[in-house]
């Protein structure tokens, strides 16, 4: 095969499963009208050719990277004037140059695999290019670019300077010299801030800094683009600018968790985010559109963390490999978590021995959590500390220290990032729900609104479960996009089934498992998605699919617990006992104190009952129902194997302590409820242990 150095540009439909699901038909007609009429003419126009089509998408070379870049900004913006963004069809461009092989009329290698994976990473509209291809533009056109810094690609070994091409107006209100959101108007010819027509007291740089970022709404604006148009390229510290932005959210009444004016995008820059007005409101606004109303902001703002690197108190500089080796790999691990934003490395890794505070190491890496600890070794043991600390407050929120034998450097890397990770990924969960709880609801954001749906789904009560649901689908209504909250009504929903009041009926069936695609559709690389897919197809008693699911959301996040129970659970009702029980041993040790542990025990029950271990079972569903939350269920398992030991003393208390929790409990219940179970066998085992405890 030849090789050639070649632009290679992605394009691709965004929400293209959804649209077909909707109306297949029309969307088909759709696309191949998008490529007839601009796709196709565009790239003809400047002189590049289609390689292939793969589904919704179009990959195509070009002699010339201006002609490839000219090529994208022509079909993006032909699209935004057409009807075609009306009917929902809106595209991501990802360019790259690089080297290719090339067999016939086809190319392969890491030139074309660039550009894909930066088309993936392209907001709607938007084109994303590689460095490569930013430095061959120069100023051969008259375009300007916002740095994306650098990005770590799916499958890429290396990470990646990415630019994103400004497609607006250069920073010119289209509304003239005066800027209206919510109650607020910037008056730029006075140079004027007014909140409800009262000029507010505003300092002259924040002034600045909110009309730039009004002004570039429709982009991320980077921090070097701040410094040179407020500084005017001056040097100035990250802590200057934090302060700022600080201010600029205090006069505007936003914060650093809500984030409804102001949002920080970590790595990237800011954004204004807040709904900017066409005109003046003619009259008095009424209540309803005060600034309070509209500080509900459809904006998802993930909570981020840093990883200091741990300190080696061995004494020996020589033993740093080990003390930093760690820190990398549970920064390697946390990243796989997608609702955290996790601070590179290299910028955690510059505050090594730093005196400052947690606090203002907080504020200076833009992170809500620190993570500290240390590393001792001595002879062949070695003693490692780890705790996380809520930057703003300096409360530790969660401390471990954990002592191994120094056999396998590289495992015991290992072991303590995934256990380290795992229990943080549980930690970090539940102090999110805290949060929220204390925030005042005017002031719910999107993040908030789905952290509350996630403290009610952990209650595991009917009226939790519905309630849950219902401010699952108010923070969606909110950000339409926001992948984690469509995966926990998914779950939500199912749970509603298996474990509460809601009939199992196709309906709803269908709407779980529609949620949890479109999850995955928002964000292929989360973990929980899949994880939550796996738990919609085990209920529609496809194991099949349930396990490969779980099994690809192992792939991609290793440390999170729930995932191992889940893959236990699925195995088991495949009759895979033995790999089910080693399943729920790995979700046990990695999240000894998750909120779904009742579950770990309580499923773990179920496998040893279906094994005919009934003391094992016995010794698992205790283990369950010592927990508060534990589902009902876990009671039941208990019943069923006392039943089946014949120790009628102890069945039958458990039977009455279920009875009080359950009332309505009976076989003909049991057998409704274990619908997700296809085994006859183990369903007429498990009836079988119950009718020995008495149950009716």
């Amino acid at each position: 095969m030849k090789r050639k150095l070649t632009t290679i540009v992605a394009m691709d439909v965004v929400g293209y499963s959804g649209l077909m699901e909707h109306d297949e038909e029309t969307t088909l007609v759709q696309l191949k009208q998008l490529r007839r009429d601009i796709v196709d003419p565009a790239i003809s126009q400047h002189e590049g050719r289609v390689i292939k089509l793969i589904g919704d998408g179009t990959l195509a070379e070009f002699p010339s990277v201006v002609g490839a870049l000219q090529c994208a900004i022509d079909v993006q913006s032909q699209v935004g004037r057409s009807d075609f963004q009306e009917q929902g069809l809106k595209l991501r461009i990802g360019m790259h140059v690089g080297d290719a092989l090339v067999e016939g009329d086809d190319i392969y290698g890491d030139g074309v695999n660039v550009a894909a994976r930066l088309e993936s990473i392209a907001d709607p509209g938007a084109i994303v290019l590689s460095k490569q291809v930013h430095d061959h533009i120069g100023d051969r056109l008259p375009v300007s670019f916002v740095s994306m810094g650098m990005q770590s690609l799916k499958n890429i070994d290396r990470p990646v300077e990415v630019f994103q091409v400004d497609l607006g107006q250069g920073g010119q209100d289209p509304n003239g010299q005066t800027i209206l959101f919510g109650d607020f108007k910037i008056d730029l010819d006075r140079y004027e801030l007014l909140q409800a027509d009262q000029q507010i007291a505003v300092e002259p740089k924040v002034f600045d800094l909110i009309c730039y970022l009004a002004r570039n709404r429709r982009r991320t604006v980077s921090k070097d683009e701040i410094f040179a148009k407020i500084w005017n390229g001056r040097i100035v510290s990250d802590a200057a600018l934090s302060s700022q932005i600080k201010a600029a959210r205090k006069v505007l009444g936003d914060d650093g968790t809500s984030q409804h004016t102001i949002r920080t995008l970590h790595g990237r820059g800011f954004r204004f985010v807040a709904d900017v007005k066409d005109r003046e409101p003619v009259g008095t606004p009424s209540p309803d559109n005060s600034f309070e109303e509209k500080s509900l902001k459809a904006v998802t703002v993930k909570p981020s963390v840093a990883v200091l690197p741990l300190s080696n108190l061995s004494g020996d500089p020589s033993e740093d490999y080990l003390s930093d080796g760690i820190t990398e790999d549970i920064i390697t691990a946390l990243s796989k978590n997608r609702w955290l934003t996790v601070i590179a490395r290299n910028s955690a890794f510059a505050f090594r021995n730093n005196t400052d505070g947690i606090r203002v190491i907080g504020q200076k890496l833009d992170a809500n959590y620190i993570v500290t600890g240390s590393v001792r070794k001595s002879g062949s043991r070695v003693r490692i500390s780890v705790q996380v600390v809520e930057a703003e407050s300096e409360i530790s929120v969660w401390i471990e220290r954990f002592d191994r034998d120094l056999v396998d450097i590289f495992e015991l890397q290992d072991e303590i990032a995934e256990t380290v990770t795992a229990r943080l990924e549980a930690e970090l969960g539940l102090n999110e729900q805290r949060k929220a709880e204390k925030t005042p609801r005017k002031n719910w954001g999107s993040w908030d609104i789905y952290q509350m749906g996630v403290a009610e789904f952990y209650k595991f009560t009917p009226q939790a479960n519905l309630k849950s649901q219902e401010l699952l689908r108010e923070a969606l209504e909110m950000d339409p996009d926001f992948a984690s909250a469509h995966s926990r009504l998914a779950y939500a929903i199912v749970l509603g089934m298996v474990y509460f009041d809601a009939s199992p009926n196709q309906d709803r069936m269908d709407e779980a498992l529609q949620a949890a695609k479109r999850a995955i559709e928002l964000d292929d690389q989360d973990a929980s998605s899949f994880f939550t897919i796996g738990r919609v197809y085990l209920a529609r008693r496809e194991y099949d699919l349930a396990i490969d699911a779980l099994e690809h959301a192992l792939e991609l996040n290793p440390c999170l617990a729930v995932t191992y129970c889940g893959l236990g659970d699925s195995l088991a009702y495949e009759g895979r006992l033995d790999e089910a029980i080693e399943h729920f041993e790995v979700a046990i040790r990695l999240s000894p104190h998750d909120p779904f542990r009742w579950a770990f025990y309580s499923y773990r029950s179920l496998a040893h009952l279906f094994r005919g271990e009934y003391q094992d079972a016995v010794t698992w569903a205790r283990k369950s129902v010592q927990i508060p939350n534990a589902q009902y269920w876990a009671r039941a398992h208990l019943v069923s194997a006392l039943g089946h030991l014949g120790d009628e003393a102890q069945a039958g208390q458990a039977m009455k302590k279920l009875q009080d929790v359950k009332p309505e409990f009976s076989l003909e219940f049991a057998r409704e409820h274990l619908f997700y179970l296809k085994r006859k066998d183990q369903i007429e085992l498990y009836i079988k242990g119950l009718e020995l405890a008495g149950v009716h």
